[in-house]
């Protein structure tokens, strides 16, 4: 067999080394991925627009960590609590959007599966509480709200959406 210098890169190129999925298979992961996620900067524009946005937020974090911060009209439901509480704090007919901390928890995934469970529709939002905060959206504490400046590694400064 004879490599081509583009054969030879590809192999030696750990981007590469497994090669993409084809283009349909690429757009049904990613369709499907649009159903079971959504993001920070959709979800706050849902939220702050005129009217019902169609779905409810749920902080699936611990009391001590609502406290320190939350999305403000988020319900507070901790996952552990979901299988005995949701039914009486949520309608089975409206999606449920859940968040925990950030990225790097998946407590936002546990509470999803665990509302999939019980029949819920269901989205996890990507970035989780602390992109909320550092994409300058506000928030509430126990001590009342608050807002932070957006931080231009995660949000354009100047500009209303990122354009994505």
């Amino acid at each position: 067999m004879v490599m081509t210098s583009h054969s030879a890169a590809t192999a030696a190129n750990p981007v590469l080394r497994v090669a993409p999925a084809s283009p349909a298979a690429a757009a049904a992961y990613f369709g499907a991925s649009l159903a079971f996620h959504a993001d920070v900067s959709d979800v706050a524009a849902a939220l702050a627009a005129d009217g019902d946005p169609g779905f409810v937020v749920l902080d699936s974090r611990s009391t001590v960590s609502w406290d320190q911060g939350h999305i403000p009209g988020a319900v507070h439901l901790p996952t552990a609590l979901i299988p005995a509480q949701a039914a009486a704090l949520l309608d089975p007919a409206v999606p449920v959007v859940t968040y925990c901390w950030g990225p790097g928890c998946d407590g936002a995934t546990r509470a999803a599966l665990a509302l999939a469970q019980l029949g819920f529709h269901v989205k996890e939002m990507l970035g989780g509480f602390e992109y909320w905060v550092r994409e300058g959206f506000a928030y509430e504490t126990w001590e009342g709200g608050e807002r932070r400046a957006a931080d231009p590694l995660t949000a354009p400064v100047d500009a209303a959406d990122c354009g994505c």
